[in-house]
């Protein structure tokens, strides 16, 4: 790579990082969710504006394939993350209302999705049209948990028990989209021989029986002879961190080379992370890599994300379709929540804060988006329009949720002295 070339790339990167930081803050001030600013900053030095200007100028070609490279590890990194977050998410021990919960915020969106999606099939057939409306569904289905988690957070809600519950929804309910996700990737590569594919079981066997043990051994290894202190545990936290990103490499290869996506093994890798032994990695090391992909590496995945949306030339048509998209999207997602909320007896105002939390998309909608448009399940048209709900429902829990549940109404419910976790959502039912 030439001088002139890494120049700049530093200088676009530099650009990347401080318009998402600048457009994140902003949108932080004014109670929204940080990806929010990013999306929209990725929007905005795409192709959008001055017909594609801002970009040919930031962005030459010849470092395109660099800034891929750099928002693929960002993802991966993300996706990891993902995976030890969902893991580390709490259900308390409330399985029925969960995964009742869950199934409705997936289930209706995913049905709806499908069949509105026949309507935009156009020039496919056969198995590609299949696919086609199946991932439309999916897309419609997901849920963003660490966008959720940073709500929550914001909001104080995190403790209380609808935020313990839409979280655990959101995990479950993630679990379920990125399992379809991965069959509809893998059938989609009609090059790949399909037992490869099957190798995800003892892949997943390999990973909890062998990996998981192996990095659990090594979090608990305790300096030796006069290697002690802080000097030590740096020693070790380094060499742990070392393994952690071989092992992400390695499975992020595996599940590529078997037909899915590199970051279903990034995500596998996360969910089986020893939750024990590990402490002060989890406490310091791994927080620390957290931020430094959300503020280097997963900027220029928006960017790239960005080059294939284009809204500067978007008609009544396409606004309509953006209309409909919404209409499907939110209303599937809320009616699917808050009718499976209201079978299993969470109370009214409950089940439309969990409808309105679960609704949210953020950057792992984007993921599955780019997903979508690598494998060729996309054109450039539907992907914008579909980038651009994802960046509304982001927002409306952010503009909606105090209106249905209001700070103050928060510390209530936040009491934890009945043995069941979700009792107080249950309170209003039975007055």
């Amino acid at each position: 790579m030439a001088i002139g070339t890494v120049a700049a790339l530093l200088l676009a990167l530099v650009v990347i990082i401080a318009v998402a930081r600048v457009l994140g803050l902003l949108c932080r001030r004014i109670g929204q969710p940080e990806v929010i600013g990013e999306i929209a900053g990725g929007i905005l030095l795409g192709p959008t504006l001055f017909h594609g200007a801002i970009t040919r100028t930031l962005f030459p070609a010849e470092i395109r394939p660099a800034l891929t490279t750099i928002a693929t590890v960002g993802i991966c990194v993300f996706m990891f993350f993902v995976g030890l977050h969902l893991a580390d998410s709490r259900l308390s021990g409330q399985g029925r209302i969960v995964l009742t919960s869950s199934v409705g915020s997936v289930v209706v969106p995913f049905v709806l999705g499908s069949l509105f999606a026949i309507g935009l099939v156009g020039d496919r057939s056969g198995k590609s049209a299949v696919l086609f409306c199946l991932y439309i569904g999916t897309a419609l289905s997901i849920t963003a948990f660490p966008v959720l988690a940073r709500i929550l957070t914001d909001r104080q809600l995190i403790d209380t028990p609808i935020g313990g519950l839409a979280l655990a929804v959101a995990a479950v309910g993630d679990v379920l989209a990125w399992a379809m996700l991965s069959v509809l990737v893998a059938l989609s590569y009609g090059n790949q021989p399909p037992w490869r594919m099957l190798l995800v079981v003892p892949f997943v066997a390999l990973l909890v029986g062998v990996v998981r043990p192996a990095l659990a051994g090594l979090a608990r290894r305790r300096p030796a002879g006069r290697k002690r202190g802080s000097a030590a545990r740096t020693t070790l936290g380094a060499g742990l961190l070392v393994a952690i990103a071989g092992a992400l490499w390695l499975s992020s290869a595996a599940t590529s080379w078997m037909g899915l996506h590199q970051i279903f093994g990034a995500f596998l890798l996360g969910a089986v992370m020893p939750r024990s032994g590990g402490a002060g990695l989890r406490e310091r090391v791994l927080p620390w890599v957290e931020r430094v992909d959300r503020t280097v590496l997963l900027p220029p995945f928006f960017v790239v994300a960005g080059f294939a949306v284009n809204l500067s030339g978007m008609d009544a048509g396409e606004f309509g379709l953006l209309l409909l998209i919404l209409l499907i999207a939110v209303g599937g997602k809320m009616a699917g929540a808050y009718l499976a909320a209201r079978v299993v007896r969470v109370s009214p105002r409950h089940s439309v804060a969990l409808a309105l939390l679960v609704n949210t998309r953020g950057l792992t909608e984007l993921i599955v988006l780019a997903v979508g448009l690598e494998i060729g399940l996309l054109d450039q048209r539907l992907y914008s329009l579909l980038v651009l709900m994802a960046l509304i429902t982001t927002s409306m829990a952010g503009l909606l949720l105090p209106f249905v549940y209001p700070r103050q109404q928060a510390g209530p419910d936040g009491e934890s002295g009945s043995a069941d976790a979700f009792a107080p959502l249950m309170r209003e039912e039975s007055r």
